[in-house]
């Protein structure tokens, strides 16, 4: 059976119907349950509702809700799914007829699709365009291949909970009670995530219920394959990821929703994934860029895992060697309490952190330590640590976006007044702010006082060919853009990679060195501290002990909060940190915030209808327009935290008077975007 009940006999049975059902003539509608609710494949705002048609008899074992139809709307043949089948409607008008049933399969489920709804209100989008997120596209060749789901589920291969051994027992001891609670886990140094997540889903299918599994990139998707293959079995999971190209990506989904296995793992793609009877959900590292959605209306993977946990009311973990500023915010609200070990445990675990030129040692020995590419400690431990295995060498990737700091002591220059990266546009004349569009006409560096400004390095240098001048006789190896490495052996090498393409190493590395730690922090984009602290704590904790002589080193200025993150290994104090400043700055997650971006007139007519539709005691703020292009500029809105829906709400009515009236001009809305300055 699958898990919408039907057996694959009754599914071809109702393939069949469907097919000899196109070449009669028009049947009656059928007695029962005669009107189905249908969410038609429209992304027209003022539109986004479902509407109700009559069913033919000859489709009414065919049309069950989740399955894809075909309906008549606005002289067109357009796609959709049945939501449900009533006995009447509340239309008073007359009701057309369902052209088709394009296939029993009943890929969109009743908790999917109120997900999808969710989803949609959350971002101030429509249903369509989440469903098209939600569900892949149909090959029927796929549907029809005899894939059986109806033996019971085995049991895990292992119920070993030997991950979780630094961290409080409590949180799988709920799951496997089958209750649902939600931490942040912040994993000790060198911790394998992707076992602790298998166990973790073990527990879980062992308790009867279903798991869902989220990797950042399809290498950290495989590692968490294997893990989950010794854990769970060949059989015990289902992997879906839009990297499996469309074919097998359909075949994975279907297996998904036909029930073939209690634990679905996947990328992004996977955030809406059709597992009977949920009772867990997790997230590896929520922090990564990957989990945002380039296409509208833009959710964050992260933010679809909470939905569900709380609509679902099943378990929800959101996992990393770093914390968020959002998963920050989930401690203080009370939504999810802290799953973390002592500090004895972590000290244990992690390298010895230093910074280059901290002390007046270092400065004495190599006066240029604070301001050298590669200080003399830094040559050091690199040395030393190529005689007892491999060093990782992390440096900013290339094709970051040029942005002004301080001429001597090389901090962001920011606005005085929203807090926006600073930016020149042209040759001469003052900077002005990428957020607000404000002059900076007396600027001065609050670290330094100097009031002159010069653009961010783009991109790093040719690191590798240096090193190996450096390291005569040393392998020196790349990993970054086409060129990944996934695991590297214990032999002594140099490891040259950008930021979050670190293989793991056998064993751990000896050592690491992060280079130009001043141009990550120096990115255009007010979250780029909290991600600069985020990648050097990923590739810190690949590191070994200190107590095996594992040492990082970090090259930057010694005074800077990020850097001294790292060194005391507090992800916990940055991330409680960075929301407090950000509730000062008015920023999310502590405000709410949407970014408006098209045609100049555009723009500002929505600006309009919300000015005039949110009250002022809601705080509605406007920063912008700024240029974008010649064609189109940007701003972004927001309002307090708890005014958050209504914002959103308005959004979605101000889009929706519009495409009423076919104003001209297109303005994308992106909530609460996942890179602002």
């Amino acid at each position: 059976m699958t898990s919408n009940g039907e057996s694959p006999e009754q599914l071809t049975l109702l393939r069949d119907t469907v097919r000899k059902s196109r070449t009669k003539e028009p049947a009656g509608i059928t007695t029962t349950l005669p009107v189905a609710r249908i969410a038609v494949d429209v992304s027209l705002p003022h539109l986004d509702r479902p509407f109700d048609y009559l069913v033919p008899d000859d489709l009414a074992a065919a049309a069950q809700p989740g399955a894809r139809v075909k309906v008549r709307f606005a002289g067109k043949d357009l796609a959709g799914y049945v939501l449900e089948r009533l006995d009447a409607s509340d239309h008073d008008g007359k009701l057309a007829r369902l052209r088709k049933v394009v296939s029993p399969e009943r890929v969109l489920t009743p908790e999917v699709a109120d997900l999808c709804r969710a989803v949609a209100d959350r971002y101030a989008g429509v249903l369509a365009d989440v469903t098209r997120l939600a569900v892949p596209p149909r090959h029927a060749k796929v549907e029809g291949e005899a894939l059986r789901c109806d033996q019971p589920a085995r049991p895990p291969k292992s119920t070993s909970r030997s991950e979780w051994a630094p961290y409080p027992a409590g949180f799988l001891d709920a799951i496997s009670r089958a209750e649902s609670p939600r931490a942040v886990w912040t994993a000790v140094p060198g911790a394998d995530w992707a076992l602790a997540f298998a166990q973790a889903a073990a527990v879980c299918a062992a308790s009867g219920r279903g798991a869902l599994l989220l990797a950042p990139d399809a290498r950290d998707l495989e590692r968490l394959a294997a893990a989950c293959k010794s854990v769970l079995g060949e059989t015990g999971f289902v992997t879906l990821s839009a990297d499996l190209g469309p074919t097998a990506r359909y075949r994975a989904f279907l297996a998904a929703v036909r029930g073939c296995a209690r634990v679905v793992i996947g990328t992004r793609a996977a955030a809406f994934a059709p597992v009977a009877d949920l009772g867990f959900v997790a997230m590896w590292d929520d922090g990564d860029e990957s989990y945002a959605e380039p296409r509208a209306p833009y959710p964050h993977a992260r933010e679809v895992l909470l939905l569900r946990a709380f609509r679902q009311q099943c378990a929800a973990l959101l996992g990393g060697y770093a914390r968020s500023a959002e998963a920050a915010a989930l401690l203080e609200s009370g939504f999810a309490h802290e799953l973390i070990a002592d500090r004895t445990a972590i000290r244990a675990a992690a390298p010895a952190v230093h910074i280059a030129g901290e002390s007046d040692i270092d400065l004495a020995r190599d006066p240029g330590a604070r301001a050298a590419r590669l200080p003399h400690r830094a040559f050091e431990i690199a040395r030393d640590g190529l005689r007892t295995g491999p060093v990782l060498v992390q440096v900013p990737r290339a094709g970051y976006l040029p942005s002004l700091v301080c001429q001597t002591c090389r901090a962001p220059s920011r606005c005085t007044t929203c807090g926006g990266t600073l930016r020149r546009t042209g040759g001469s004349g003052p900077a002005s702010c990428s957020m607000c569009g404000r002059p900076a006409t007396d600027h001065r560096c609050p670290e330094c006082g100097d009031t002159r400004m010069r653009a961010a390095v783009i991109g790093a240098r040719r690191t590798a060919e240096e090193l190996g001048r450096a390291f005569p006789g040393v392998v020196v190896r790349t990993s970054g853009g086409d060129n990944m490495l996934d695991v590297v052996s214990d032999a002594p090498a140099l490891i040259v990679s950008t930021p979050g393409a670190e293989p793991v190493a056998e064993g751990g590395y000896s050592a690491a060195l992060l280079l130009d730690t001043w141009l990550m922090l120096s990115r255009p984009d007010l979250r780029a501290p909290e991600e600069a602290v985020r990648r050097w704590f990923n590739a810190a904790a690949l590191v070994r002990p200190a107590s095996s002589g594992g040492t990082v080193i970090l090259v930057g200025d010694p005074s800077a909060l990020p850097l001294q993150a790292i060194v005391r290994w507090s992800p916990e104090g940055y991330a409680a940190r960075e929301i407090e400043d950000r509730r000062t700055a008015r920023l999310a997650p502590a405000a709410k915030l949407a970014e408006l971006t098209g045609p100049g007139e555009s723009v500002n007519d929505l600006i309009t209808r919300l000015r005039d539709t949110i009250p002022p005691s809601a705080g509605l703020e406007v920063l912008g327009p700024v240029d974008v292009d010649d064609e189109t500029v940007r701003a972004v809105v927001r309002t307090p935290r708890p005014q958050g829906p209504t914002l959103v709400r308005s959004l979605k009515d101000a889009q929706s008077a519009r495409t009423t009236k076919k104003n001209p001009g297109t303005v994308r809305i992106q909530v609460d975007p996942p890179t602002f300055g």
